[in-house]
């Protein structure tokens, strides 16, 4: 090697992604034109080049500054040229140079370099060795575990005894990156090399290492699975031979595998799967076990997972929707427009449970199926009407006999969208037993903070029904337990007015029933008269249940007179509905006759609507003792012994012997003693009652009241005022005396009804009678 002091000039040749080492030969292929040049001018010049690597390897045209500093004196001794003017060169490191200048750019890049002779640290002969063997042990056990080296180059690391040239010639026979090949030339110190070689080393046994570890994992997972393969190929030549062939239980296995796979499902749901798929495959194809796992399977893989309906919050459409499908119920139509403007803007919401409450046949269900025809959502009916056992709700083990999934799984299966509508139906009529209290059940299922991960007792993995939109039906919320009611938002829907039923009967009930019964509007006509009799004298309802199947016997005994030629078309008016109808089942609610005393009318709530209650009150001498007839419940006797007490309180006010109550017998009476009859809010039409049998004050005979009284007199609040109003107005009622805490109440009734009746408040019992009671003239 040349001093260190001499300068040398030669040509440059770019490397792309190379590195050429001292005492090394290497060949590469040059294409590009000033790199061909660059050769030629050295075989001309002494056979010698300036090799040096390029910083970037993608640049087509490198200058000096393109590449790195310190490069390899080379010499060249084969130069091969190939098709498409391609030149193959062989060539030999001699020295480490520094690149000092450029002398000449065209046609060949010329530099003058310095060489860089290695500068030894000192160190004693014995760790020279040291590290020298130490590298070589690291480098043999490199090319044990190496794929594709060969074992001649460990023989030759051998036979080096120079530390500079054992570092190189290993730093070749190495597959590095670009930058540490070329920190590796840049590198002076032999010593420093060398370790550096040594450090590279243990990386690189540490990474064969690892990819062997990976090798032996994959090369064992092959073996298992040709092994299974031949197993599973012995298995069908047994089934054949045995004729069970048709039955095969890998394949029926595999099958559940690739259905199992593409349920968007959890890591631990598939694995579970998985685990039934692997039971399924080592069972018998026909045992019991067998069976069990394919339903569960079978289950499992048909709910819903991946399929979701998307959400129709167009809020005009749904408007429509309602209007067309329900008349009346404008509140309950504004509470689902609400829902649907809340869902739109914040659609993650969650934790929306409805609960329709009202009385049979006001529409509940049906408003339900519209909200899912607005939303675009599926829905599906759950019946809850008379579920005793907890298992309806959360399903049975699978290991049990004929187990299956709960209401809730199957509803969510039946439906096929995983965001459906459930329609709990008669969500009141649960029971419970020693099996379990299904309501208990269901507090997880009406719950949005548990419901995303519920477990049905036979799928034994979640379900997310957090997607889902629960609407349930109730005719009242008293059987309802407080923590499941406090789940759901609680909207009413009270009785219809006479009116609305005719609009109903009109709209929706009669071209039902004539479509259904082959008729037509020309062939069967029946005037709003007719109706609105069919509704007083035929009905007594809250809903328009009733009213439709008296509609449905107009329409049979039309169709019977056509059918039969008597006639060609039927037009009902009031004077002919008793005809076709036949007679009135109820009568006229009557106001009672003006002057009798002892006998207040009520207003009473019930099931079906609202109704005029009687009390009648009659004076017997006698001993003090209080009869209470009419089949009334413990809290309507309990109102008249508070009626008893605040009369006694104001005998003197009401001008009554103090000692009344012991020298005469007081008989209540409530008609209709057929019907159970119960509540506070006869409380004042009790005690009207029974002072105006006492003092011999007639009642007025236009007035029917409600109400709940105490022992001081104080009148307070009742519900149900809107059907107590419209049962008023039936009556021929012209003025209800109501509480005055239920003044507020007035803005829920019906129009129609509070332009018809006049209404007096009362806030105390004295109140009440002087608007009650009359002055016998």
């Amino acid at each position: 090697m040349p001093s260190a002091q001499v300068t040398e000039l030669m040509p440059m040749l770019a490397l792309r992604g190379l590195v050429v080492f001292p005492h090394m030969l290497i060949h590469f292929d040059v294409a590009r034109d000033k790199s061909v040049k660059a050769l030629e001018a050295a075989v001309l010049h002494g056979q010698t080049i300036f090799a040096v690597a390029q910083k970037d390897s993608l640049n087509p045209e490198p200058e000096p500054e393109d590449v790195y500093k310190v490069g390899t004196v080379a010499h060249i001794k084969q130069v091969l040229k190939l098709p498409n003017n391609t030149v193959r060169v062989l060539v030999e490191g001699a020295y480490r140079a520094v690149l000092e200048s450029v002398t000449e750019s065209e046609p060949v890049i010329t530099v003058s370099v310095t060489p860089c002779p290695d500068k030894h640290r000192r160190i004693s002969g014995q760790r020279k060795q040291a590290l020298m063997r130490h590298t070589v042990d690291l480098f043999e056990e490199y090319v044990e575990m190496a794929p594709r080296a060969i074992p001649e180059i460990l023989l030759n690391a051998r036979e080096i005894n120079e530390i500079g040239h054992l570092a190189d010639y290993i730093a070749q026979t190495l597959a590095l990156r670009l930058e540490e090949r070329q920190s590796l030339i840049e590198e002076i110190n032999p010593i420093s090399r060398l370790e550096h070689v040594g450090v590279i080393l243990l990386r690189e046994i540490e990474t064969l290492q690892i990819e062997l570890q990976i090798q032996m994992k994959l090369r064992g997972q092959l073996v298992k699975n040709q092994r299974d393969y031949y197993l599973r190929e012995q298995l069908k030549t047994i089934q054949g031979e045995l004729g069970e062939l048709g039955d095969d239980p890998l394949s029926e296995a595999e099958e559940y595998e690739i259905k199992v796979k593409k349920l968007h499902v959890d890591a631990q749901s598939r694995e579970r799967l998985m685990r039934e798929v692997t039971r399924l495959s080592k069972s018998s194809p026909h045992s019991p076990d067998a069976g069990v796992i394919r339903t569960y399977l079978d289950t499992c893989i048909e709910l819903p997972w991946n399929t979701a309906t998307p959400d129709r919050l167009d809020l005009a459409r749904a408007k429509r929707i309602l209007e067309r499908e329900h008349f009346g119920l404008e509140k309950v139509k504004e509470r689902v427009l609400e829902f649907l403007a809340v869902k739109r803007l914040a659609p993650k919401l969650r934790g929306q449970i409805l609960c329709l409450v009202g009385p049979p046949g006001v529409g509940k269900t049906s408003v339900a199926s519209s909200v899912a025809h607005a939303m675009g959502r599926k829905m599906a009916r759950i019946s809850l009407g008379g579920v005793r056992d907890e298992a309806d709700i959360r399903g049975h083990r699978k290991t049990y006999v004929g187990a299956m999934p709960g209401r809730i799984i199957t509803g969510v299966r039946q439906a096929g969208s995983r965001n459906p509508v459930l329609l709990l139906d008669e969500i009141d009529k649960m029971g419970h037993d020693f099996r379990g209290d299904p309501a208990a059940a269901l507090l997880e299922v009406l719950d949005s903070e548990q419901n995303h991960s519920f477990r049905d007792h036979y799928l034994e993995i979640p379900f997310d029904l957090s997607d889902v939109l629960f609407i349930t039906t109730a005719n009242t919320t008293e059987p309802v337990p407080r923590a499941l009611l406090d789940r759901m938002e609680v909207i009413e829907l009270t009785s219809y007015t006479d009116e609305e039923k005719l609009q109903i009967a009109k709209r929706h009930l009669l071209p039902k029933q004539l479509k259904k019964h082959g008729l037509t509007a020309k062939t069967f006509k029946i005037h709003d008269d007719a109706v609105r009799e069919l509704i007083t004298g035929y009905t007594r309802e809250s809903g328009v249940r009733r009213l439709e199947r008296e509609l449905a016997a107009l329409c049979r005994k039309t169709a019977h007179k056509i059918a039969a030629g008597e006639t060609e078309k039927v037009y009902i008016k009031r004077q002919e509905l008793e005809k076709y109808a036949g007679v009135h089942r109820y009568k006229p609610d009557r106001p009672m006759p003006a002057g009798e005393a002892g006998v207040a009318a009520g207003l009473a709530w019930t099931r079906v609507g609202g109704e005029i209650l009687y009390v009648e009150a009659g004076v017997i001498p006698g001993a003090g003792k209080v009869e209470l007839t009419g089949n009334l419940g413990e809290i309507m006797k309990e109102s008249a012994r508070a009626a008893l007490s605040y009369i006694r309180s104001r005998a003197d006010a009401l001008e009554l012997p103090k000692d009344f109550y012991t020298k005469s017998d007081i008989h209540i009476h409530f008609p209709e003693s057929a019907i159970p009859k119960d509540g506070p809010s006869a409380g004042i039409t009790v005690a009207v009652a029974m002072v105006s049998a006492l003092t011999g004050k007639p009642v007025r005979n236009d007035i029917a009241m409600t109400g709940e009284i105490t022992i001081r007199g104080r009148v307070l609040p009742v519900g149900g005022l809107k059907e107590k109003t419209m049962a008023a107005l039936r009556a021929g009622i012209k003025t209800v005396l109501i509480p005055a805490d239920n003044e507020p109440d007035l803005a829920n009734i019906d129009p129609t009804v509070k332009n018809a009746l006049t209404f007096i408040t009362a806030s105390h019992m004295d109140d009440v009678l002087k608007a009650t009671l009359t002055v016998n003239s």
